[in-house]
């Protein structure tokens, strides 16, 4: 008897012990009123919290309940919030036994008009990818951060190189004036690595910009700096994982947090599992649990907590910072019901919204599968809007260097375009010569400048929305290696004491200039051509090393000619007539040459033309 007295009394010095704790942290910090979906949950960590009770006296916010772990230092606070309730602040109390023992400021904001109704990027819009750390440093006081062992490195191509956010707004008008209207960053939020930081895919904190980087506050002045120029702001997003040194892995929230019983376990990678009516159930869970690599803890998101905060996260960036749309790593990893969840609580909020998944697959099937709209087997419903098109990416790299014969090279690309029948939206895909994870266009290419620009010319003019990598305007390459630091070369131009500079084309080489003038002309005559944005794609066999296709719209033509061969070309235009109908002439969009249509058309050769057509009637 006496030692359960003891043992009792211990416990309850246990209890009021954590009356002197703090709360380390309330997450997401803060919320808006107004939002579609009233419900709110906060993740509360400190240590024991979970032996208090919560208490809130705010009018429209009303506490539905509480979920404890078995980790006592966590408590998940579910809120609702009235459609009528008020922006401010209000207190939540912690008690025990009915004292308060701490409490915690909370802040209800206003949301900006029309923030519900936002815009997503869409095939009127030419999307630019910069990896951060390697485009321009504007503040190297960042460079090195107290606390954080990753230091900067310029001569080691997996170190950091002190690119930032603030050189990031410095260089904004140059994106502008390139032609582009959306930037993606690779992800921006702390990684606090010893090693290979600079890339962001090792989330430790998903509600903190990494300090190397800037801060919040500059995140959503760089989303603000970057509208005035009439550019959207895509974020990064990660939901499968996050980094092993996440401030959450000294202190687990609950036992199922992580996968594999938090250990690593790889992933089989065999994505074509989660859709084969043969697959073993063995073979999907270990493509879904398993971890890329030990220094990346797979996300279980089928703990309904975790999953109700990967969903607010998500919702708080775009909120606070204005974001135009969303893309997300690894989109296939994570489970795939708390996919149709996520997918769908972002679109209720704003459905003019765009998000695209990145599904790296080369069967057009296994893409279509995630997109929204595709009727597939099972309880499964994506909401998705768009994925990358990897197949169209591989078949242009390939079909561009390969030879022509009945079923390679240009008719690689044909085949894989009338391959559109399998998705639900062909034109909201994200197509993309290149990206941060693959070699560059230009290596790819042979480095060859004719290939260059028949495959910028095919991106921005085809079905879907282009995206470009940072540099390949200016033909950065990797010959001879594959490495990723060496893919994700610095911009020149981004530091002090570059030798070229990209931005204003000092140093640059002719065979660079004349490609970044080429991507620019392109680019900016892009931004007005309705036919381009919302035109029907018609797309006709290659005879002969030619490939033409046609983007129309009413009285809308663009026409383009892909000419492989090495000879000049001329073209009989009779063949297309069903598409160029009453249309009597045409205007070359980058040199301005007028062209009759019925006298046929003269091609270089290994060029590309494109055509604004006129004189024309619209097409049924």
């Amino acid at each position: 008897m006496i030692r359960w007295l003891l043992c009792a009394a211990l416990a309850l010095c246990a209890i009021d012990a954590s009356a002197d704790g703090r709360i380390d942290r309330v997450e997401p910090a803060s919320w808006w009123a107004g939002m579609q979906d009233s419900r709110l949950q906060l993740l509360v960590h400190g240590e024991r919290i979970a032996d208090l009770e919560p208490a809130i006296a705010y009018p429209g916010v009303t506490l539905r309940g509480v979920t404890r772990t078995d980790n006592l230092n966590y408590l998940f606070i579910d809120l609702e919030l009235a459609p009528d309730v008020r922006p401010g602040r209000f207190r939540i109390d912690f008690r025990h036994r009915g004292q308060r023992v701490t409490s915690h400021e909370y802040s209800l904001q206003a949301r900006e008009p029309g923030s519900a109704a936002r815009k997503g990027f869409s095939p009127a819009d030419a999307i630019y990818l910069v990896m951060p750390d390697r485009f321009a440093n504007g503040d190297p006081s960042n460079d090195r951060v107290p606390g954080y062992r990753d230091l900067p490195d310029r001569r080691n191509p997996a170190g950091r190189h002190g690119g930032d956010l603030k050189g990031m707004i410095e260089r904004l008008d140059y994106v502008a004036d390139m032609g582009f209207t959306q930037l993606w960053l690779n992800p921006v939020l702390q990684n606090d690595a010893p090693q290979g930081s600079y890339h962001g895919y090792a989330i430790t904190d998903f509600y903190r910009v990494d300090p190397r980087f800037g801060d919040n506050e500059l995140y959503r002045s760089l989303a603000r700096e970057a509208r005035r120029r009439g550019l959207g702001l895509i974020m990064d997003v990660v939901l499968n994982h996050c980094g092993v040194e996440h401030w959450w892995m000294r202190d687990l929230p609950a036992h199922d947090w992580l996968n594999s019983g938090g250990r690593f376990s790889g992933t089989n990678h065999s994505r074509e599992s989660l859709h084969d009516p043969h697959g073993a159930e063995l073979d999907r869970r270990t493509f879904t649990d398993g971890w890329f690599v030990p220094t990346m803890p797979d996300l279980n998101q089928r703990n309904p907590q975790l999953a109700t905060y990967l969903i607010q996260n998500s919702i708080w960036w775009i909120e606070y910072a204005g974001l135009t749309g969303l893309r997300v790593d690894t989109y296939s990893y994570s489970d795939r019901a708390f996919l149709a969840e996520w997918s769908g609580r972002l679109m209720q909020e704003y459905p003019g919204l765009n998000i695209v998944g990145e599904e790296w697959s080369l069967d057009p099937p296994i893409i279509a599968a995630w997109q929204r709209g595709a009727t597939r087997p099972g309880s499964f419903a994506s909401s998705l809007p768009s994925l990358f098109d990897f197949p169209l990416q591989a078949a242009v790299m390939q079909g561009l260097v390969e030879k022509d014969t009945w079923n390679a090279g240009l008719h690689r690309i044909y085949r894989t375009l009338a391959s559109d029948f399998v998705y639900p939206d062909p034109y909201n895909l994200v197509t993309f010569p290149d990206n941060h994870d693959m070699s560059r266009m230009f290596t790819q290419l042979g480095e060859r400048l004719d290939l260059y620009k028949m495959a910028t010319a095919l991106f921005l003019t085809t079905r879907g929305i282009p995206q470009l990598f940072y540099g390949s305007e200016i033909l950065m390459a990797n010959p001879g290696t594959d490495a990723h630091g060496v893919i994700r070369s610095d911009f020149p131009g981004g530091w002090a004491g570059d030798v070229a500079n990209g931005f204003t084309g000092t140093g640059l080489s002719a065979e660079q200039q004349e490609a970044q003038d080429f991507t620019r002309r392109l680019l900016n005559w892009r931004k007005g051509t309705t036919a381009i944005h919302r035109g029907k794609l018609t797309q006709y066999a290659p005879q002969g090393g030619v490939y033409v296709y046609f983007r129309h719209a009413d009285q809308l033509k663009v026409m383009v000619v892909i000419n492989k061969a090495a000879d000049d070309q001329r073209i009989d235009t009779t063949r297309f007539h069903e598409v160029i109908g009453t249309s009597t002439h045409a205007t070359d969009v980058l040199s301005g040459e007028r062209h009759v249509l019925d006298q046929g058309l003269r091609v270089a050769g290994r060029s590309v033309t494109i055509l604004e057509l006129q004189g024309a009637s619209p097409i049924p």
